[in-house]
């Protein structure tokens, strides 16, 4: 039994000195690739929170823009319909008033024709009457001859 111990002590202490030295070494490598692994995927993670982070500012800024385009837009159309309504009543009114304008010219030019013909007609029955002394026949008479030579004139 001594022998046995004697071998099995000689056994571990090869064992320790051939097998377990590259086997512990091997562990500590593995578990300094594991922890390497590790701490490179955490920074890989932040690394893409970080990049999520930023592309949602960014995100957000631009829909902001967006918005704002919008408004400005939405003003600008806005603006731009009561100036073409503005601009539409100015030149209603101005066409307006040049009607008016032009229908009190016509007013006045026919009523100078009005007076024109009432002063030529005038003078025309007095001359008439100047001519003849009129009896009540003579007067009925003549102013049916003036009334049928209105008529022809017009």
């Amino acid at each position: 039994m001594l022998v046995q111990l004697f071998f099995f002590i000689v056994l571990l202490l090869l064992l320790r000195k051939f097998a377990w030295g590259p086997v512990v070494n091997m562990m500590q490598k593995r578990e300094e690739y594991v922890a390497n692994e590790i701490e490179v995927a955490e920074k890989n993670r932040k690394e893409a929170e970080e990049t999520a982070q930023k592309a949602q500012a960014e995100l957000n800024q631009v829909k902001q823009e967006a918005q704002k385009m919008f408004e400005d837009a939405k003003v600008a159309g806005a603006k731009q319909e009561q100036d073409i309504i503005e601009t539409a009543r100015k030149e209603a009114d101005r066409i307006k008033k040049q009607a008016q304008q032009e229908i009190q010219n016509e007013k006045e030019q026919a009523l100078q024709a009005l007076q024109d013909q009432v002063a030529s007609l005038s003078v025309l029955i007095a001359s008439k009457v100047i001519e003849k002394e009129l009896n009540e026949k003579d007067q009925e008479r003549l102013i049916h001859d003036y009334l049928k030579e209105i008529g022809e004139e017009r």
